[in-house]
């Protein structure tokens, strides 16, 4: 079964400096955090702090879960760190 993203919550984790989101793989559920870095590199002006990292994440969702799917066929974890050169 493919990855997708039905479940459309995400989350700003402060301790990490990212943003947390889900895929499902059937009934595997897999972690995926995107970083500021990251989201700098897809949306340079976004303001740096959580509501601009959130705004940046739901503007660029679509292009976000596409890199998503590439990280998680690299190979199966439990989480899955989104950083700049995936973009």
């Amino acid at each position: 079964m493919a990855l997708s993203f039905p479940n459309q919550n995400r989350f700003y984790d402060a301790r990490l400096g990212a943003i947390r989101f889900w895929g499902h793989d059937g009934a595997m559920e897999a972690a995926f955090f995107v970083n500021q870095d990251a989201l700098q590199a897809i949306q340079p002006s976004m303001p740096l702090d959580e509501a601009g990292l959130l705004g940046a994440f739901d503007s660029n969702r679509e292009r976000i879960c596409a890199t998503a799917v590439k990280v998680y066929g690299r190979g199966r974890k439990g989480s899955y760190d989104l950083v700049p050169g995936d973009f």
